[in-house]
């Protein structure tokens, strides 16, 4: 049987008697698709908590999830390509729960040569031989034999950026929250973000700026300030001055960036010795996609304009160090560029292969590097079977490492507002962690954020001699 072919059985063709089936085990993803094209947001799919207190004690499928599998079957199989739905007669014995493995059989009971109507006996069964839908089918059987290629279902990618949410606030389960200077909260989006942050247990706030305008902000906002450490300054400059000295002396764990600009607070930053490492500071996106399988880490895309090949070094350390934080034993790392060759009038390529060379020398430790790649290719495998890239990082990155600044801040935020990816920013390589927003941020963001950061604090105190940051 060629598997590539759909062929269908013409009524000539059909026996009483005669019979097809197919499997299907029912997963979490079939019931949201079924829910996302049908729109039926019944609780009983897809709420567990609600579900749980009915009279089924748990999640099932919709019925009519059922009922599909039998279409399908008289569609495709038999009698196939140009069978017409006339009739069909549905019973609900037994629900179909996440796992059940279902045999959906359709046998042909009677023929009726004048009209080539069919009708079927139409059976599902679960894994245990339980009978969980019955019925009866009546089509126009095809007439005329159809063998065509086999299309593939169109692919329905679901994204849930709450859940996705939830995953990474689970990684804070247990860790206490960082004492975190917030710096010039002058915004209502800043100002919420901390106390969100503070909200979800993830941040003690130390807010850092003008007390008045804060204070004001909040009540406008509707931002309750009760308990929460103010440390009053007239101005950005000076606040991040103060937030800089409270972290050498190791009065907070964390840096937080409020509404003033990035270079301000870096600055501030790096003219205090205390502060820095011996490696480059560079800044880190985590990314939650939709048509990616996994987080992807993309750098540096805030921070190092045109990294040089030494700088790129720290930069790709600071990431994999993170990525082992973020639970990526070894991650994966496509050096990108706009091609997958070593081409020397594209200084990218040159730095991408002179990478690899430098982690298989041990200059870069504890990842899989691989470079060039071209973005197509290291982040698809199909991308990179077609131009006959073998490469154990190619389709499979877990970090991407840019040529420069303008090209990962258009990648990011692409990714953001063309592909609809969630994200999250930090800095990496100075004592502290950096929690890095944009004034664009949503609450989820600035919230995720935080959570990078307390997560990198709690390493620092597990590990302080030998990772800084």
């Amino acid at each position: 049987m060629n598997t590539d072919l759909i062929e269908n059985v013409t009524y000539d063709e059909i026996t009483l008697g005669q019979s097809a089936r197919l499997l299907r085990t029912l997963t979490l993803a079939d019931i949201q698709a079924f829910a996302a094209v049908s729109g039926d947001i019944n609780p009983a799919h897809l709420n567990a908590e609600y579900a749980n207190d009915t009279l089924f004690h748990g999640v099932i499928a919709h019925g009519m999830w059922g009922g599909s599998l039998i279409s399908a079957l008289l569609g495709t199989q038999f009698p196939g390509p140009g069978t017409i739905y006339l009739e069909q007669v549905l019973h609900f014995t037994k629900p179909v729960r996440i796992g059940d493995t279902l045999t959906v059989t359709a046998t042909v009971v009677s023929k009726d040569d004048a009209k080539k109507r069919v009708e079927l006996d139409c059976q599902v069964v679960n894994q245990k031989g339980d009978r969980v839908l019955h019925g009866t089918a009546r089509v126009l059987a095809p007439t005329q034999k159809v063998k065509l290629p086999r299309i593939n279902a169109p692919l329905i990618q679901l994204f849930d950026p709450e859940a996705r949410f939830k995953e990474l606030l689970a990684r804070s389960k247990g860790l206490a929250a960082v004492r975190c200077a917030v710096v010039h909260p002058c915004d209502a989006e800043s100002l919420s973000g901390a106390m969100d942050s503070a909200g979800y247990g993830l941040i003690v706030p130390v807010l850092i700026g003008p007390e008045v305008r804060i204070r004001h902000l909040a009540q406008e906002a509707g931002i309750d300030l009760t308990g929460v450490e103010i440390i009053s300054v007239s101005h950005s400059h000076a606040a991040a001055e103060m937030a800089a000295d409270m972290a050498v002396k190791g009065e907070v764990e964390v840096l937080m960036k409020g509404s003033l600009h990035t270079d301000e607070l870096i600055h501030a930053v790096l003219a205090r010795p205390a502060l820095r490492t011996g490696r480059r500071m560079s800044h880190v996106f985590r990314f939650d996609v939709p048509l990616y399988p996994k987080p992807l880490l993309i750098t540096d895309a805030a921070l190092n304009i045109h990294p040089t090949l030494q700088e790129k070094v720290d930069i790709i350390q600071n990431a994999v160090d993170f990525a082992r934080i973020m639970g990526i034993e070894t991650p994966k790392v496509a050096i990108l560029s706009a091609v997958e060759t070593v081409n020397p009038n594209i200084p990218s390529t040159i730095d991408a292969a002179a990478l690899c060379k430098m982690a298989d020398r041990g200059q870069i430790k504890g990842a899989i590097l691989d470079g060039p790649l071209a973005f197509d290719n290291a982040i698809s495998l199909h991308a990179a079977q077609v131009k006959h890239i073998n490469s154990p990082v190619a389709g499979d990155a877990d970090i991407l490492v840019v040529p420069d600044l303008e090209s990962g801040n258009m990648l990011a935020k692409q990714l953001e507002y063309l592909a609809g990816a969630s994200g999250a920013g930090l800095v990496l390589g100075a004592r502290v962690p950096i929690a890095l927003t944009s004034r664009a941020d949503g609450p989820m963001n600035r919230v995720a954020s935080a959570l990078l950061a307390q997560l990198a604090a709690h390493n620092a105190r597990r590990d302080q001699p030998r990772q800084a940051w």
